[in-house]
C-alpha cells in the first residue's frame, strides 16, 4: 500500500515514560495524549504509542483516546507491536520491533488498509519488512544517540544511502540521534522522512519543530 503522507515524513514516537502503575488518571498518561494533541496541531503525520511497560488494558485506553485526539486531522496513530490492541481502539496500525510477528502475518491478519511500519537495523532486515507488505521502515541508528547504543554503532549516512537506493520507491525514514541540524543531510541521502523522541518529546515546541524540519527539508533538494 502506497504511504501517501506529506513529505517530509516526520515521525513522533512518544516517550516511553509511562509504567505498569500508569493509569488513565495519571500525569504521565495525560503527558502521551498532550503530545498526540500537539502532533494534531502541527500537522505532524505519524505518531507512535511506544509505552511498552503498560497494562494491556491502559495501553487500549491511551490508544482510543489518541485516536479521538487525532480523528479529523491529518496524524495517524500506530501502536507499538500490539497490533491486536491497535485495530480494537480503532487506530491506524502498528508500528513492529524486530521481536515482534512478521510484517507478512500482520498484513494477512489485519489487511491492506492496516499501517504498519517496521523497524530495521540493517538493507535485510529493511527489505524483509518491504517484501513483507509494510508501509515504510524506521532505519537506523543513524546518528549516536544513548537510547540506540544496544543496537551498536550508528550505521551512518552513506548506509542510510545505501539501502534507500536499493528499495526505492519503498519508504525509510530515519531514526536514532536526528537533530534540527542534521535531518537534512538525512533527507539528502534518500530518507523520506525523519522519526525521533526526544527531538518531538517538547510538545510546546513541537510546531515550530516541524516547521524547522520541513524547512530544512526544502532547503536541501
Amino acid at each position: 500500500m502506497a504511504l501517501n503522507l506529506p513529505q517530509p515524513i516526520i515521525y513522533l514516537i512518544t516517550t516511553g515514560a509511562t509504567t505498569r502503575d500508569t493509569t488513565p488518571d495519571s500525569e504521565d498518561f495525560r503527558s502521551v495524549l498532550d503530545a498526540v494533541s500537539a502532533a494534531a496541531e502541527a500537522h505532524i503525520p505519524l505518531v507512535q504509542l511506544r509505552e511498552k511497560n503498560l497494562t494491556a488494558r491502559t495501553l487500549y485506553e491511551l490508544a482510543a483516546r489518541s485516536v479521538e485526539i487525532a480523528r479529523g486531522t491529518g496524524t495517524r496513530i500506530l501502536v507499538n507491536d500490539r497490533a491486536d490492541l491497535a485495530r480494537a481502539a480503532g487506530a491506524d496500525g502498528v508500528h513492529l520491533t524486530t521481536k515482534s510477528l512478521e510484517a507478512s502475518v500482520v498484513r494477512r491478519t489485519f489487511g491492506q488498509e492496516f499501517l504498519i511500519g517496521v523497524s530495521a537495523h540493517s538493507q535485510g532486515e529493511a527489505r524483509e519488512a518491504q517484501e513483507g507488505g509494510a508501509d515504510f521502515a524506521v532505519f537506523g541508528p543513524v546518528f549516536d544517540t544513548p537510547s540506540k547504543r544496544a543496537y551498536g554503532p550508528p550505521v551512518g549516512l552513506e548506509a542510510l544511502r545505501e539501502v534507500a537506493h536499493a528499495l526505492n520507491p519503498f519508504p525509510l525514514l530515519a531514526l536514532g540521534g536526528i537533530t534540527l541540524e542534521n535531518s537534512a543531510a538525512a533527507l539528502r541521502a534518500g530518507a523520506r522522512g525523519v522519526g525521533g523522541i526526544s527531538l518531538f518529546a517538547d510538545a510546546g515546541s513541537l510546531k515550530k519543530t516541524a516547521g524547522a524540519i520541513r524547512a530544512e527539508a526544502t532547503g536541501s533538494k
